[in-house]
């Protein structure tokens, strides 16, 4: 049986079921969690939590009848009004963001109010979608500060562990730069990282990833840390120039240096990070910068009060 993707199965749904059902003005979307809002689901993907699915946005909640199946599938309608939707998903009113809600908010649940597809819509959900499609300058600029800073607080620790026969400790560290850099190069891109299953497929749809994967999959796979350092070494001149062809700072020079007087390669990431904090008074970044626990990201009345906290 041929797959039918979860955004052509919802077009579907609400083309044939739901719209018949609904009159006057509404919008009508697949957005919020699920693989399929990402473009990342496949066959796999409906043995569990997948259906066919709609956010129907009515002036005022009131009951649609629909089918509970659709081609085979569970089927699932939301019906809410637009405003008390959006705020209670993102956590904040998308029309007046201030700094720290762009900051208290994952890119996770940016890339799900922003991702799917719109199949209708009256009453201004694509409006909201577009005013969060991506950083405003100036967070754009400290977010990827952030990232850089991340880099710089680790990267001699691959040839330190090694250093002293640590090798596991070396490659688990190696790991955590190489999340980094395609974290960073999706921030480059103005694409909102996903989280961990999908980190590595949408970083592979990125054009720099023909040239950076075979060298972060070298560091992550080689067995000694010299080879393991070499890898990033290429990846991290790579990286450096892709951040000066973004034109936000000056140039700044990407070629890789000892770590003082040790052994060790390092692209010395604080000089990337000096020139885009201006205007921000802590490193700190934005909530997915600092919290990796996947129900803290989910809570947000949480993130908020983090960001209040680490923000001051």
């Amino acid at each position: 049986m041929t797959f039918l993707s979860g955004i052509d199965l919802s077009r579907r749904f609400y083309a044939e079921a739901v719209a018949p059902a609904v009159g006057g003005p509404h919008s009508a979307a697949l957005v919020g969690p699920g693989s399929e809002v990402l473009g990342f689901d496949t066959a796999r993907s409906a043995d569990h939590d997948w259906t066919a699915r709609v956010f129907l946005f009515l002036p005022e909640v009131r009951a649609v009848d629909v089918p509970a199946t659709f081609l085979g599938h569970p089927a699932k309608l939301v019906v809410a009004t637009l405003g008390e939707w959006v705020r209670g998903f993102l956590g904040f009113d998308p029309r007046h963001p201030r700094p720290r809600d762009w900051l208290a908010t994952p890119t996770q649940v940016f890339a799900e109010f922003t991702g799917g597809a719109v199949f209708r819509d009256d009453l201004g959900l694509e409006t909201l979608r577009q005013r969060v499609a991506w950083y405003p300058d100036d967070v754009w600029r400290y977010v990827l500060a952030c990232q850089w800073r991340r880099i710089g607080q680790e990267e001699a620790f691959v040839g330190r562990c090694g250093e002293v026969g640590d090798e596991l400790g070396s490659a688990v560290v190696a790991a955590r730069l190489v999340r980094d850099l395609m974290r960073l190069c999706l921030l480059m891109a103005r694409r909102y990282p996903p989280y961990g299953k999908w980190l590595g497929s949408a970083f592979g749809r990125l054009p720099a990833a023909a040239t950076l994967s075979p060298h972060l999959t070298g560091a992550l796979a080689a067995t000694a840390w010299p080879e393991r350092e070499r890898h990033l070494v290429a990846a991290y001149e790579h990286v450096a120039e892709l951040h000066n062809a973004l034109g936000l700072t000056g140039r700044v020079d990407p070629r890789t240096r000892p770590f003082f007087d040790r052994p060790f390669q390092v692209i010395d990431a604080g000089r990337f990070v000096a020139p885009l904090l201006t205007g921000w008074s802590s490193p700190v970044g934005a909530i997915d910068q600092f919290v990796d626990s996947t129900d803290a990201l989910g809570h947000r009345a949480l993130t908020r009060a983090v960001v209040d906290c680490a923000h001051g």
